[in-house]
């Protein structure tokens, strides 16, 4: 199925077209004028010059006046090839329609709402038949029907022509037009956006991208910067305003010759502040006792850390290098 793009911003075609995979646009007097655009003819060529095909209106009140539009805009140095002109489907659109097939151009008869017109622009020679199928459901019609009959209708008759589903309001409307076997839909750059977004997909993804990082990225890429030292002769409330300043809830405490002493967490101030109250604070960290430090070497992999974070059931865990604190690894640091 054809994919084109219905537009007339020129910012959203330059994007749109930069996926690679687009066959083309397709616009209208009435999405250029919402754009300001007073140069049609202008704009025109200019675009005709970045998209691989082109559809524009054609209009007129005669079919004589229709094919005189449509070579005029030829002149401009649009290619024939290249260029399909679009014609409200009417007794002269059809017409209209026939006369530039003759001549060997591209026409689209559009604003479709009925099989009869539809069936009257593919006797007419139609290159595409473009039903507007969210405008049409606004009217209350079953529009995707009529995608489904002018589709069985070129298979059952032969005609060489392509159904275009228009008037694209939601992702739905893409899969409508999967499952009806329209031969090419347009679509609004918002909508296109939308396609391949999925809850489920978005989760696989991410998951995917956390467990790589597991396992190429080591522990000391993954620091904040931050090494929350203190000394030994640090008291307990001057370490606590330092947890505060770090940022985390635990501190390294180094001897004098810089090796470590311990790890002093939130969890040791409560149980200090439960049995010795508030005279706790005027001790000295180097004055306490401390577990057997819970750390990992910098240059271990993430995955190693998730794993001993897993093991000791902890949130902090110091990180060295060579038997230096370098640095504090949250939990949380384990996510990009």
């Amino acid at each position: 199925m054809e994919l084109y793009l219905d537009s007339a911003n020129l910012k959203e075609i330059e994007e749109g077209f930069k996926l690679g995979f687009l066959n083309g646009l397709t616009t209208t007097p009435t999405f250029m004028q919402r754009e300001g655009i007073t140069d049609i003819d202008g704009m025109i060529v200019k675009l005709s010059k970045i998209v691989p095909v082109l559809q524009i209106e054609a209009l007129g009140d005669t079919a004589e006046d229709v094919v005189k539009e449509a070579h005029r805009q030829l002149k401009l140095g649009l290619d024939p090839k290249k260029t399909v002109f679009k014609i409200p489907v009417s007794l002269e659109g059809v017409r209209a329609c026939k006369l530039l097939r003759n001549d060997g151009l591209l026409v689209n008869v559009h604003l479709v709402y009925t099989l009869q017109q539809a069936y009257m622009a593919m006797q007419a020679g139609a290159t595409y038949v473009c039903p507007l199928v969210g405008r049409s459901q606004d009217q209350g019609y079953d529009t995707l029907a009529l995608v489904k009959q002018c589709v069985d209708t070129v298979k059952n008759y032969g005609y060489d022509t392509k159904i275009m589903f228009s008037s694209v309001r939601y992702p739905e409307h893409v899969r409508n037009a999967i499952a009806a076997g329209a031969h090419t839909i347009t679509v609004p750059l918002k909508i296109i956006k939308m396609l391949t977004e999925n809850h489920l997909t978005t989760i696989g993804t991410d998951q995917f991208l956390q467990d790589t990082r597991l396992m190429t990225m080591t522990v000391g890429e993954a620091l904040n910067g931050k090494n929350p030292v203190v000394s030994a002769d640090t008291n307990v409330k001057d370490a606590i305003v330092k947890m505060t300043e770090f940022g985390f809830g635990a501190i390294t405490v180094t001897n004098a010759d810089k090796s470590i002493k311990g790890v002093f967490t939130d969890g040791d101030l409560r149980r200090l502040l439960q049995s010795g109250g508030e005279a706790s604070l005027n001790k000295k960290l180097g004055d306490l006792q401390y577990n057997q430090s819970i750390s990992i070497e910098s240059s271990a992999l993430l995955n190693d850390a998730s794993a001993l974070f897993k093991k000791t059931n902890v949130d902090t865990i110091l990180v060295t290098d060579g038997g230096k604190p370098v640095g504090m690894l949250d939990i949380q640091d384990l996510k990009a």
